[in-house]
């Protein structure tokens, strides 16, 4: 991890992380980008809900849905955190999918019962955008970025 001074705003924090296919890691990734927020000062509902929650469903979905849990695939997360706003990359190994096609509204009655489409519901709903788009330079993958800007 690297932080370095910045502007006006402040300390910059930025990181990489690559792990594996693996649920395991998912709690240790979200608390090393959850513990700059708290530097920076974030307020506590975004530290105790929206980072940790939407984080956490991201890397979730790259390791369970994408990457099939595949061993010998991996995650990547990037996150550059200031005193403005928060911005995670979440990249995986597998299929290109349309995020629209795969958000369900958790609240509706038809949809109480499923399973998928909750991950990126969650983080539309704590975030303040969501992207998908292809993996630069990979015959395959996806990166989900997050931005959520400090209240």
């Amino acid at each position: 991890m690297a932080a370095s001074p910045t502007n006006d705003a402040g300390l910059r924090v930025s990181l990489e992380v690559e792990i594996p296919s693996d649920v395991a890691y998912i709690e240790r990734v979200v608390e090393l980008i959850r513990h700059p927020c708290a530097e920076l000062a974030y307020n506590a509902h975004q530290l105790a809900l929206n980072v940790p929650v939407a984080l956490s469903e991201a890397i979730s979905n790259a390791i369970l849905r994408a990457n099939n849990e595949d061993p010998g695939k991996r995650v990547f997360v990037r996150a550059d955190v200031d005193a403005l706003r928060l911005v995670v990359d979440v990249q995986d190994e597998g299929e290109p999918f349309d995020i629209d096609d795969n958000i369900r509204d958790a609240t509706d009655p038809d949809n109480i019962e499923r399973e998928d489409g909750r991950g990126l519901f969650l983080m539309r709903a704590l975030m303040d955008r969501v992207e998908r788009f292809d993996a630069n330079g990979a015959p395959a993958g996806n990166v989900v970025r997050l931005i959520l800007t400090r209240a």
